[in-house]
């Protein structure tokens, strides 16, 4: 088994510019200390604000052990609880999302209002006191549409993460959008080659034949330092941000999370097979078609395409060491009906068909790491240079972490 201090020891080991040692992607321990580290200290992306409509309705998440409850109250606002009812700690909602006037257990029907209050408990005595058995709150925060949640008794600062989303998926009314569609895939590989993968297009030449159509794979324009590097990229930023459309490359100083609006290719206004609009209605105020799309991506999971006809959501969330669970969610604007205004195998077959290979990509990088031949290669920082900066910010976060334990361990 390895202790902290032996991941410690791994982790500050580790060939900065490389891939991770082996462990990381392969040993259970380490998994474990992923989910208490980061998973369970940093905020975790679960579900566009759309996809909670109304009063009553509720997605649940497993993230590790613990199982959360985020329902809308009946005053409109998104909250989020453990999973677990405050009497002998049966589930209460199993389904992965539903609708419910209360939120009611299943096994003696201790009942709570959907802010998480008890309202009812039957027969418990006179001593009872419902005020001190309300559902265990999660932080929960909806950052312009979208929702995150987080495990930890202190939640990190969102406030600067809160006034860039605002800037920047403002322009897409998130609250006036409605999911056209949502697809969960397994994929069966660690979380951190999910995310590796996603980090880079260096494989989408020779691996995404329907999403390089349309999408640049050009590393200057959506890997580098700043996406405006590239002429095309600089022109089209210009042209967004002089039309009030919020275009220019932002990340965090931990870079944690990161904004900036791409182009298309050519004439591509859309993530079609053709390049043409998916959907015929323009969502929120994006003044054009061809506005590109605007990448957001906050670690540990979630990236996201906020385009002019539509917006997807892309949700990773961790079930083994070699096993993840990713959701895509494809948001249209409210009054668009399918088969009127979008198409809905036109909307989704260009990720749908992109996922599927990533999974395979993943797959396929999982088992040659599993090999004991495998050792760390070096990335390369052209193509590579978002991947360098995950590796980078993963191995900073459970690093201090991992210290800060040790330390209140001696105290």
């Amino acid at each position: 088994m390895l202790s902290d201090a032996d991941v410690l020891s791994l982790l500050m080991g580790r060939r900065p510019g490389y891939s991770l040692p082996q462990a990381f992607y392969t040993d259970g321990d380490i998994f474990q200390s992923d989910m208490k580290n980061i998973w369970h200290s940093e905020w975790i992306f679960a579900a566009p604000s759309a996809e909670l409509p109304k009063s009553g309705n509720y997605i649940t998440l497993q993230i590790g052990a613990y199982s959360v409850i985020i329902v809308r109250g009946a005053d409109g606002a998104i909250r989020a609880f453990h999973n677990s009812c405050r009497h002998r700690g049966s589930r209460i909602c199993s389904a992965t999302k539903g609708s419910a006037p209360k939120l009611v257990c299943p096994y003696h029907q201790w009942t709570y209002e959907l802010d998480g209050k008890l309202l009812f408990a039957r027969e418990m005595g006179p001593d009872f006191k419902p005020d001190e058995h309300g559902l265990k709150p999660v932080h929960c925060t909806n950052l312009s549409g979208m929702v995150f949640i987080c495990l930890a008794d202190v939640a990190p600062d969102t406030a600067e993460l809160q006034t860039q989303a605002a800037r920047y998926f403002g322009p897409h009314d998130l609250a006036g959008l409605k999911v056209a569609h949502s697809s969960t895939i397994i994929e069966k590989a660690n979380w951190k080659l999910v995310m590796e993968n996603n980090r880079e297009c260096y494989h989408c030449s020779g691996s995404h034949p329907s999403l390089c159509r349309t999408f640049p794979d050009d590393p200057y324009l959506v890997g580098g330092d700043d996406a405006a590097t590239s002429n095309v990229g600089k022109a089209h930023v210009e042209r967004c941000e002089k039309a009030g459309l919020p275009a220019k490359f932002m990340i965090s100083p931990s870079e944690q999370w990161r904004f900036v609006r791409i182009p298309f290719l050519g004439n591509a206004v859309s993530y079609t097979m053709d390049g043409t609009a998916a959907v015929s209605r323009r969502v929120g105020s994006v003044p054009f078609d061809n506005a590109g799309s605007c990448l957001f991506f906050h670690f540990p999971n979630t990236w996201n395409h906020f385009l002019s006809d539509q917006v997807l959501t892309f949700r990773m969330l961790p079930v083994g060491p070699m096993e993840t669970e990713v959701t895509t969610t494809w948001l249209v604007h409210k009054d668009a009906e399918e088969g009127v205004d979008y198409d809905l195998e036109r909307l989704t077959e260009v990720w749908i068909h992109t996922n599927d290979e990533d999974r395979r990509i993943v797959e396929e990088n999982q088992i040659g790491i599993n090999s004991p031949a495998y050792e760390p290669g070096p990335y390369s920082a052209t193509q590579e240079s978002g991947v360098i900066q995950f590796i980078d910010w993963y191995a900073r976060a459970l690093e201090k972490r991992l210290i800060r334990r040790f330390r209140v361990a001696a105290e």
